[in-house]
């Protein structure tokens, strides 16, 4: 066989490969356990899969089933459903994709950083918002300005999170407001230790235990602006947001109301829309960290580009599997 002939059948060969097959089921493990008795219908991730794929099976903080929806409005999925395992740690996640035993899973700073044969990562922008709330009682604003000038949000993001993200003192990712790097993450330790002079202890819990490195960091941060934060108490909360909407007002308000704060108001041009976050972050009531995008893992047999928008949305319903089966 001639050299143009093996050319041709190579490549022939290659199309065939990643050529769109139907069948097969993407196994998608998640490390939150979602615990309501229905599936929810709003939010990022499971919600995501309809109306491509239909629920056929609900176990709440455990399993849920996804099946190809035949009326798809974009037409059926290739593949046949999705399965989806909840409450599985990071490490155990990325574990599983190395045994095969999952085709697409979370994947956090340390995991990021390992090589995995045929994994493929899927990144959305920075859409997960890490921020500090203060508790009503805690009614001292120069307490409360003094912790954000203490903390070291670049730390924050090049140790504990490998550099993934943006550090940042604003709600809105600068993506999608583009002046996220008018508000200073500087560090300011003699204007913070001025304005905690006499402050009485404070105590910070993190909503998630994955977040307790961050917390046990910003404890240490305090301590050299001679603030005394111990983690345990709820003086203040780690807590972690999402962009939930491309439209920066709509995302805007959708934060504030999750966080208890004043409807921002006005928001139809850039400088409304820069004056009500201003207006929001004034009084340090609640202080921004850091931007996170959400990045996962995809097993190798997985074809068809990426399952995730900009936002952290799964949309399987182009994706196929190498084979077709499971």
């Amino acid at each position: 066989m001639g050299k143009l002939a093996l050319l041709l059948l190579a490549a022939l060969t290659a199309g065939a490969e990643t050529r769109p097959r139907y069948g097969g089921v993407i196994r998608v493990e998640a490390h939150e356990a979602i615990e309501s008795a229905d599936p929810p219908t709003v939010g990022h991730g499971i919600p995501d899969l309809m109306p491509a794929f239909t629920i056929t099976r609900w176990e709440a903080g455990r399993r849920a089933v996804f099946d190809a929806n035949d009326a798809a409005p974009g037409g059926r999925p290739f593949v046949d459903s999705v399965e989806v395992t909840m409450g599985r740690t990071l490490r155990d996640q990325s574990f599983d994709l190395e045994a095969g035993k999952a085709d697409v899973i979370e994947l956090g700073p340390t995991e990021l950083r390992r090589q995995v044969a045929g994994r493929r990562v899927w990144s959305s922008s920075p859409v997960r918002v890490v921020a500090l709330i203060f508790s009503p009682k805690v009614d001292d604003a120069r307490v409360r300005e003094a912790l954000a000038l203490a903390v070291d949000r670049a730390a924050i993001q090049g140790v504990l999170f490998q550099r993934q993200g943006e550090a940042s003192a604003a709600l809105l990712p600068q993506w999608l407001s583009g002046y996220a790097f008018v508000f200073s993450t500087a560090v300011d330790l003699p204007r913070a230790r001025s304005l905690a002079a006499g402050a009485r202890p404070l105590g910070l819990t993190a909503d998630d235990p994955a977040l307790r490195p961050v917390a046990d960091r910003i404890a240490l941060n305090a301590r050299d602006a001679g603030l005394t934060v111990t983690v345990g108490g709820n003086d203040v909360r780690l807590v972690e947001l999402r962009v939930a909407s491309q439209d920066p007002g709509r995302a805007l308000a959708a934060m504030a109301a999750s966080l208890s704060l004043p409807d921002p108001g006005r928001t139809d041009t850039p400088e409304a829309l820069f004056a009500a976050e201003r207006t929001l972050l004034e009084g340090y009531r609640v202080i921004p960290l850091i931007h996170l995008p959400d990045v996962y893992g995809a097993a190798g047999r997985v074809r068809g580009g990426t399952g995730v928008t900009s936002l952290g949305e799964w949309h399987f319903e182009n994706l196929w599997l190498d084979g077709g089966g499971r």
